[in-house]
């Protein structure tokens, strides 16, 4: 026997599955699972392709949601029927006085010490978050099980209560420190339903078609200071939660929606990377450091859009301007190699009480990419500069890296692309971006872009933060951070505050810097949660929402296929379920992994990756968040 370490995934039905860093894949039966559960990091013995868990090294999960059900006659005790559908055992809740209170309610329960395989894992009650099936208990129910606070400790929000009171005093005292803009036409282009706005553009005409153009920057470093109950908060937060129905912010609303957000016709204190820019989007001087500025109008996207399509309206010349400037910048981008992804984003529209009654697709405009142009700029020249500083030196910033994609990914991209008509050659190859923006090209406006869209994404590697830079594959940029949104991200707040020092001309403290890398990992766990907490939500709502639209025919395209069925993204709404090999018709279906597709033994009938098909709903379980799905003839 082989002895290896790494995390376990577990799948509902209670089988191990150990991935080496070469692919190679190790399953582990449930009898050889011990007491390990999914995302546990373990020890392994393994020989060949079966293995069985010796110790658990690190629990991935203490606290788990779920419904608490009534004892069995046959048990006679109280058990958790969690969310996380791969917690494959039985979890028992010994406090019969605390369980018998939350029967049939969504509780958040603490496992309990579980060393015993024999025995079935223990949980305590912490929290009970609602009744099953109400929209605020399952929101809640979410950000809870991801591990965010729903609210703030009593030492933060007196910290919050302390700077409101000092906030008028506290700018006015500090303007001499700071370059003034409050003379200069700015403004804020947001989304309509935007409580807080941590960017703001000012514009100025220098004459000969040159410009400066400001990119300011809530300045968050100047009121959560380092060591505080607050700035701690924020660093354990990591990220704002976006839920389809509200935000759970990283800071107190009073700082976010209001001390801190660059509101119109108020001075507010932020952090700026000046830029003198041409109309190609050149570059020909820059400035850091902190400003002051007094926003003259709130845009919402589609109130700078009407403005530019009707070639009128408030600050049209300068909307205007700053449109053919982003412009140049984007086809500079892709021209140095950047990845043009255009996925199409679903809104699901809710009513007063939370109930989803629409679902409309998402159209990026101009002034969308306007200030996506401009904040991508802003975030560059910061990381160049610094970075330049340095001498690329790494532990010494924060960066936003993105490597090269997997080669495995890559060749199961291939494959996956070759039944719907499509070659990426990689031939053991680094793909170039051009291949891929090539594929994406190739792909719009036919029924199976979304998919297709889709599954290029997952193959790329994540982004994350990080002290040491390698450079953002996507962007094509060789050097990148993120400055622009310190609001809603700790790491811009590091960067904000490791800026001002080096802007300084000195170095960050060595405790400073030794505890960086620590706090990028975390960062990207938490973004990565965040990410998942939102997933969950927006598909919920998806579930919910087809709950009083089942037998409705709809056409759909086969978006996946495996050994249990065929799944299915609606057109109109994106939606996706399966259909199981089952009820597809009367022949029995086969999973063709080479194919991509479920073939009839009989019949030979396939059912195949990208194939349009019309189908209706039958079944919509919103305790399982899944959607069941059958041929319509």
């Amino acid at each position: 026997m082989s002895i290896a370490e790494g995390v376990i995934r577990v799948s509902p039905k209670g089988v191990g599955y150990f991935v080496f860093p070469d692919k190679r894949e190790v399953k582990v039966e449930t009898a050889d699972l011990g007491v390990a559960l999914d995302g546990d990091k373990v020890r392994l013995s393994y020989s060949g392709e079966s293995g069985k868990v010796e110790a658990i090294l690190n629990r991935a999960k203490q606290m788990f949601v779920g419904i608490v059900n009534e004892p069995t006659e046959k048990s006679g005790q109280f058990v958790l029927l969690p969310d996380d559908m791969r917690f494959y055992r039985t979890m028992v809740l010994p406090d019969t006085s605390a369980a018998q209170k939350a029967v049939g309610k969504k509780v958040l329960v603490a496992l309990d010490e579980w060393t015993d395989a024999a025995q079935d894992p223990t949980g305590s009650i912490k929290l009970v978050i609602g009744i099953p099936g109400e929209n605020e208990t399952e929101m809640r129910a979410i950000a809870i099980a991801k591990g965010f606070s729903l609210d703030f400790p009593a030492a933060v929000l007196n910290e919050t209560d302390k700077i409101k009171q000092t906030a008028t005093e506290d700018m006015v005292a500090d303007v001499p420190n700071r370059r003034d803009f409050r003379s200069i036409t700015t403004f804020t282009i947001d989304p309509i339903t935007a409580k807080d706005f941590d960017d703001a553009l000012s514009f100025a005409d220098l004459g000969d078609d040159v410009y400066e153009v400001g990119v300011h920057i809530a300045d968050i470093s100047h009121y959560v200071r380092p060591s505080t109950a607050l700035d701690t908060e924020a660093e354990r937060r990591a990220t704002s939660v976006y839920l389809i129905d509200r935000t759970i912010p990283m800071l107190p609303p009073v700082l976010s929606d209001d001390i801190c957000s660059l509101v119109p016709d108020q001075d507010r204190l932020t952090f700026g990377a000046v830029f003198k820019i041409n109309k190609n989007g050149e570059v020909s001087d820059q400035w850091f450091g902190r400003t002051i500025i007094h926003s003259d109008k709130r845009f919402s996207y589609e109130e700078a859009q009407e403005v530019l399509d009707k070639k009128a309206g408030e600050y049209y010349t300068e909307l205007n301007i700053l449109n053919e400037i982003a412009y140049k910048l984007r086809a500079a981008k892709v021209e140095a190699g950047a990845i043009s992804f255009e996925t199409e984003e679903l809104q699901i529209v809710l009513d007063d009480a939370g109930k989803p009654i629409d679902i409309k697709r998402k159209v990026r405009t101009d002034t969308h990419l306007l200030v996506e142009d401009f904040m991508l700029l802003a975030n560059r020249k910061v990381a160049e500069y610094v970075s330049e500083l340095n001498k690329n030196q790494a532990d010494k910033f924060v960066y936003r890296i993105h490597d090269q994609p997997d080669q495995e990914r890559l060749a199961n991209l291939a494959n996956f692309l070759k039944p719907l008509g499509y070659q990426l050659e990689i031939n053991g190859q680094d793909i170039k971006p051009a291949q891929i923006n090539t594929l994406l090209k190739d792909v719009e406006d036919t029924p199976e872009a979304y998919i297709v869209n889709r599954a290029t994404v997952q193959s790329m590697a994540k982004a994350i933060y990080s002290t040491k830079n390698i450079g953002h594959y996507g962007l094509a940029f060789r050097y990148y951070t993120h400055f622009t949104s310190p609001i809603r991200r700790y790491p811009d707040v590091l960067v904000h505050r490791l800026l001002a020092i080096y802007l300084e001309g000195k170095q960050p403290p060595p405790e400073t810097l030794e505890k960086l890398s620590d706090q990028m990992i975390h960062a990207s766990i938490m973004e990565r949660l965040a990410a998942e907490a939102e997933r969950e939500s927006i598909r919920y709502k998806q579930v919910e929402y087809m709950q009083d639209k089942l037998d409705r025919p709809a056409e759909a395209i086969i978006s996946g296929v495996n050994e249990r069925g065929v799944f299915v993204a609606e057109v109109a709404t994106g939606v996706e379920g399966m259909i199981r090999l089952g009820a597809l018709g009367d022949d029995y279906f086969e999973f063709d992994a080479k194919k991509f597709a479920v073939v009839g033994r009989r019949t030979g009938q396939a059912f195949r990756l990208g194939d349009a098909v019309k189908v209706k709903a039958v079944k919509a379980d919103l305790l399982r968040k899944q959607i069941d799905y059958v041929l319509v003839k």
